[in-house]
């Protein structure tokens, strides 16, 4: 008989270097060190080299894209093919084209997702609103710099910022662009990075402009007067909450509640929805608003349809006979994504570390750093004057005597030794030499060097002006708030966000409440639910089932009552009793799976009415653990519909109870042996997928199987079974406590 082969047998043979040519033995490496030095230099590059924005706004695709357009020529030159751009930057940026060029799509002025787009284009860049509407190959559509990316790279090229290497060390290309307005506000941007996000909406660029230079002015100034609130290139109305924007002020984090635009026209019966939420598509409300009419709770709707040309947006919706338009519009607010959020995540980049700031912070680091900035520029711009009043000293010794000049020149026999005479004849150094060896002939007159040296007190005035200005930070700061006003007063548009403040909100009532009376709910054990009134339970005869079915649970309840399904794929479909049709005793009822849109396979395994939600769930494990969970920890905020994460998933589920008071209950393994215990001994848990606490300690091949009270069981001798502590391994049935037990889930 051949010898199997053991775990050992396969790890020495992987081990061995002669196995498949492998020349070295695996070495065994702990995972902290792979992390240390694999997982790590890469997490940190998502950070900050790809998915967070900078203090110029910008994310470093954006950046190459941009600078490349601009080295191009770009900004005042006509249009070019999108592919040759893609490719160019492709010199800077080298994750391939498509990425490039879908960075250039979202920077567009045809796809719309910006206030200020750069991207000056032509052709279909698709739709920043629309799901489905694509936009066209590199090759088809053109672009070139909008007028706005002059203030992007104005006085780059005067050592404004830092250059770095590109990724091949072949050209330099700058660290961030010398924005001459807060683009980090102006702009949105989105991105996740490893273990962190984040999320900026867009300012109205006039208010960013205003808010700056009134912050320049006084920085603790109230910055919601200038800034009135979030402008998004969507439109829509954004609902005016001042705490909420105060605190997205304050801290950076929040959110805002935009909602869509629409009108009525009366001789057609219809609604248009022509401005819709920025974080939305025409298409996401489509489909909700077709599953609402499907589920019949859109009866006033008789068609939808998607009416978007080059006009623009627009959603027609045809109204049935006698619809009030307003308080239709208002169950979309609450239904569909006609009313939604947007979250905000101010994450920055501040000298390479990630940073959440409120509006206030990310206007002093900016302001920081444009100082800086301008402090370089206006350095430079000294250097350069400096620099030529020091060549118009030289030029002026030479007026003194042209003669002796020239002859020096031309006595000069050696053309190396021109610079060295000219030096020691006139005591000048040699960069002012070299300049005057350079002037022309012809400009050898006193005439021409009479121009040149009386430049010299000019630049002398602009010297002093300049060193002047970085002396002062009081004319630093006026000349960022005068290229800030100058930003406002050109490039600047009115709001497209309107703001709806609370009093403006038209309170429509409710939506007429489904009538409240008693009734009787039925559970099988194959998943069908049956609602049943009094009255008609009373007239009926026995409760039909299918072949092999029966019942699993029943409860008294009103019809407005809120029910949960618990399913055996550890999820939770929640539901309204009112949502099921009354029937009788004589039908099979509504079949769950079917009826809440299950999973393929799924079934139901539980129900619970959790009412206030002020009770308790047992989840019994197969393992001998039990988990504790508040239903409180099922409640959602939004009306959501399922729920997933319901129970944990580590050990096959035995049953599950619900618990409104502490009391004794027994729970029964298959060997079989039981234990009592009380339930004050296991500690509530928050968190749905607990594990739990180890209740009985089973013996290998054994498995919890059920739990009930011990009135619901036929224990005699309780004291055998009952527990003081947990985990315990409980009492081997006797005889007289092993009559046949009912199996499955109880109520």
């Amino acid at each position: 008989m051949a010898k199997k082969k053991t775990p050992e047998d396969s790890r020495q043979k992987v081990n061995n270097p002669n196995v498949l040519g492998l020349h070295a033995a695996v070495v065994e490496q702990p995972i902290t060190d792979t992390l240390e030095t694999n997982y790590m230099p890469y997490a940190m590059s998502v950070i900050v080299s790809r998915a967070i924005p900078e203090i110029d706004g910008f994310k470093p695709s954006h950046r190459k894209l941009l600078y490349t357009m601009y080295k191009m020529g770009l900004l005042t030159g006509g249009r070019t093919k999108s592919a040759n751009i893609v490719g160019q930057t492709m010199r800077l940026n080298p994750h391939g084209d498509a990425a490039i060029y879908e960075t250039m799509v979202r920077l567009s002025k045809g796809n719309g997702t910006l206030l200020t787009p750069f991207v000056d284009s032509k052709g279909n860049f698709g739709k920043v609103y629309s799901r489905d509407m694509a936009y066209a190959a590199a090759r088809y559509t053109e672009a070139k710099l909008a007028p706005i990316c002059a203030e992007l790279f104005r006085d780059i090229d005067s050592d404004t910022v830092d250059f770095v290497d590109n990724y091949d060390n072949t050209m330099k290309e700058p660290a961030l662009l010398p924005t001459t307005f807060p683009n980090i506000l102006v702009s949105a941007n989105s991105g996740i990075a490893v273990g962190m996000a984040s999320q900026f909406c867009g300012f109205n660029l006039g208010e960013v402009c205003d808010t700056t230079v009134a912050y320049l002015k006084n920085p603790a100034c109230d910055l919601s007067e200038t800034l009135l609130a979030p402008d998004f290139p969507t439109g829509g109305e954004l609902i005016y909450d001042a705490a909420a924007l105060a605190e997205i002020y304050q801290t950076g984090r929040g959110s805002v509640r935009v909602r869509a635009k629409y009108r009525y026209v009366k001789d057609q019966n219809l609604i248009e929805i022509y401005e819709i939420p920025y974080s939305t598509t025409i298409e996401a409300i489509l489909d909700k608003v077709a599953e609402l009419i499907k589920a019949g709770k859109l009866k006033e709707i008789s068609d939808m349809r998607d009416e978007t040309d080059l006009s623009g947006l627009k959603l027609a919706i045809d109204l049935k006979r006698g619809t009030d338009p307003d308080k239709l519009m208002a169950k979309l607010f609450k239904l569909t994504t006609l009313e939604d959020s947007f979250s905000c995540n101010f994450n920055v980049l501040i000298a390479g570390s990630p940073r959440v700031m409120g509006v206030r912070e990310i206007l002093e680091e900016w302001t920081a750093w444009r100082t800086g900035s301008v402090r370089r520029r206006v350095y430079f711009v000294l250097k350069k004057r400096k620099d030529k009043l020091h060549l118009l000293k030289g030029l002026k010794r030479i007026l003194l005597d042209i003669d002796k000049a020239i002859s020096i020149i031309r006595e000069t026999e050696q053309e190396s030794e021109v610079i060295p005479n000219l030096m020691i004849g006139f005591g000048i150094d040699q960069v002012q030499a070299e300049y005057v060896a350079e002037i022309k002939l012809r400009n050898i007159n006193k005439e021409y060097i009479l121009k040149r040296v009386e430049e010299t007190s000019a630049l002398q005035d602009e010297i002093a002006d300049l060193e002047d200005i970085l002396d002062d930070p009081k004319r630093v700061r006026k000349i960022i708030v005068t290229e800030l006003t100058a930003v406002k007063s050109k490039y600047a548009e009115p709001r497209r966000t309107t703001l709806l403040y609370s009093h403006e909100i038209t309170v429509t009532a409710e939506a007429e409440e489904a009538e409240d009376y008693p009734v009787h709910v039925f559970l099988s054990r194959e998943g069908y639910f049956k609602k049943i009134t009094p009255q008609s339970l009373r007239m009926s005869g026995e409760q039909k089932y299918k072949d092999g079915d029966g019942l699993c649970q029943s409860f008294e309840s009103s019809n407005r009552a809120e029910i949960m399904f618990f399913t055996d794929r550890c999820q939770v479909y929640k539901s309204r009793l009112s949502d099921f049709d009354d029937t009788k005793a004589s039908v099979l009822g509504d079949y769950l799976p079917a009826k809440l849109g299950m999973d393929a396979g799924e079934t139901v395994i539980f129900a619970a009415l959790p009412g206030d939600y002020a009770g308790e769930l047992l989840f019994f494990f197969e393992n001998g653990k039990v988990a504790r969970v508040a239903l409180s920890a099922y409640q959602t905020s939004s009306n959501r519909r399922k729920l997933t994460g319901a129970y944990s998933d580590k050990a096959p589920l035995a049953c599950i109870r619900r618990l409104d008071a502490d009391g004794e209950l027994a729970v029964f393994s298959n060997e079989p042996r039981a234990l009592i215990f009380h339930t004050a001994l296991l500690a509530p848990k928050t968190t749905r997928t607990t594990q739990g606490v180890q209740v009985m300690t089973l013996k290998p091949r054994y498995h919890l199987e059920r739990a009930a009270s011990p009135e619901e069981t036929s224990l005699v001798r309780l004291s055998r079974y009952r527990v003081r502590a947990l985990p315990a391994s409980g009492a081997l049935v006797k005889d007289e406590d092993a009559e046949e037990q009912q199996l499955g889930l109880l109520d």
